[in-house]
């Protein structure tokens, strides 16, 4: 159960109450292996919740899941030179195994592009062999120096699709469809509203041709970036040799992508929904979208209300609805109702000897509000239209809020410094296209170009000019600081 040690406030220290909230939700703990954690049940479910979600999505846009072993020979990362550079100073290698020294070490997977091509190099022969649309749900490890419970761990949980086409177009589309999907899904499912677009050069995957972004802002302003698609060209095609006869009888390299989110999805949920009482977790990625706390004041009470909830579960669950009953003894509602609450349960129900002789029960919304007396009969129907209106207001909320934390064109180059000075939020600018003037930028404000954002962010009028050099702008975009 909960401790009821109140958090710190979010305008206090937004990193204290994220670092708390965690914990006070029992959503992961700290691992005895210094950088990593373990999941609780609490957010290990929401995580299921997700991977339901996604893995639907894929699987309805044709691909299948698969997996892949866990150790890489370190050779594979030296075939791709740009990949191997981008990666090795976060790499853990095994030497030794079964008390002796291997022949070649192994490279515990940061990311699998070179293992997963060099089996499509044995499976693909012809183009009647493509597409080849395979994901896989695992685990990585990048050996972080500094790290976050869910943001930034050394060893975390994601999926990563990786796809071989025929042509670049048809890599092109599915890089961008990915996107779109991944969208879908923030908006949709978690209530997160994201910018999408293209990354810079110096912020692309390492031996990507082109990657692309979904941008989320936290309610502390800084950016977060929640998944990812990539344009691998045919670069790890050409480090492995995967090809292909055409139909017209030609040897050609395939196009490849890959993409993928992880474990890092959870702690952006919570931090574009939570409160100072705890998690507040969309109800479409709830556990429990509904928690009956039963009331009774004699044990002789205690049997009649768990019968009338269980009623009220089933007809809950025929409606779809996931649904709980807290029938613990010995724990007063209140302390239920602030252990639910700081668990993020998007409803709760109260049921006593009135309601049930009233043929009612009592609703509380996490998001706030008085409390509302409900009729059982509908009861289902009912709740399906409160989580789609809970879902739908969350999204509502954190787009208002991304767009009240959003300056787009600071006239001056100080205004640009001063409002990531002063608390930041997503700034669109124009830039001269320069990485060197872009490095800059990073070192002096500490703030990123996140996207070159798709048509639908841009604003109506291009800017003009580079916002730090005043040469003409070759881009807009969309510059923050970030996790």
């Amino acid at each position: 159960m909960a401790d009821n040690k109140a958090l710190t406030p979010r305008a206090t220290d937004f990193s204290a109450w994220y670092n708390e909230l965690i914990m006070k939700a029992q959503l992961a703990d700290y691992s005895p292996v210094r950088g990593c954690m373990v999941i609780r049940p609490n957010g290990y479910a929401i995580w299921e919740q997700m991977q339901a979600a996604l893995d639907r999505m894929f699987k309805d846009t044709g691909h299948q899941n698969a997996y892949f072993p866990l150790f890489i020979p370190q050779s594979f990362l030296a075939r791709e030179a740009e990949h191997v550079e981008g990666f090795a100073p976060e790499t853990a290698v095994v030497t030794h195994g079964g008390g002796k020294l291997l022949d070649e070490p192994l490279v515990v997977r940061p990311t699998s592009e070179t293992i997963i091509y060099a089996m499509y190099a044995k499976w693909i022969q012809s183009y009647r062999d493509l597409p080849l649309l395979i994901n896989q749900w695992a685990n990585v490890v990048r050996w972080e120096l500094r790290t976050r419970l869910f943001l930034r761990t050394t060893e975390f949980l994601w999926q990563e699709g990786h796809t071989a086409h025929a042509t670049e177009a048809e890599a092109e589309a599915e890089t961008l469809m990915i996107l779109g999907l991944y969208r879908n899904f923030m908006e949709q499912w978690m209530a997160m509203p994201v910018l999408t677009g293209r990354k810079t050069n110096s912020e692309r995957f390492a031996g990507a041709l082109r990657t692309y972004s979904c941008e989320a802002l936290m309610q502390d302003n800084k950016a977060l970036q929640a998944g990812t698609s990539h344009n691998l060209g045919q670069n790890f095609a050409r480090a492995f040799e995967v090809r292909y006869q055409s139909q017209e009888g030609k040897e050609e390299y395939v196009w490849n992508t890959s993409w993928g989110v992880s474990t890092r999805l959870v702690g952006g949920l919570i931090m574009t929904h939570g409160d100072d009482t705890g998690l507040i977790c969309p109800p479409r990625l709830a556990q429990y979208q509904v928690v009956i706390v039963p009331i009774y004041k004699a044990d002789a009470e205690r049997a009649a209300m768990l019968e009338a909830a269980d009623k009220v579960k089933a007809e809950l669950q025929t409606a779809g609805i996931r649904v709980h009953i807290d029938g613990r003894e010995g724990i007063k509602p209140g302390a239920k109702y602030y252990e639910w609450e700081t668990r993020g349960v998007p409803f709760r129900f109260e049921l006593g000897p009135r309601d049930v002789a009233g043929g009612t029960v009592m609703l509380a919304r996490r998001t706030g509000g008085a409390k509302e007396p409900l009729s059982l009969e509908g009861i289902g129907p009912r709740m399906v239209q409160e989580v789609g209106r809970m879902q739908h207001d969350l999204l509502n909320a954190a787009t208002l809020r991304r767009e009240h934390n959003s300056f787009r064109h600071p006239e001056t180059k100080q205004a640009f410094i001063d409002y990531l000075e002063g608390g930041g939020g997503f700034v669109y600018a124009g830039w001269c296209g320069d990485p060197a003037v872009e490095a800059e930028i990073k070192e002096q404000t500490k703030a990123t170009i996140r996207v070159i954002p798709d048509a639908e962010f841009r604003s109506s009028e291009a800017p003009a000019k580079c916002i730090w050099t005043g040469r003409p702008a070759v881009a807009e975009v969309v510059w923050a600081r970030a996790y």
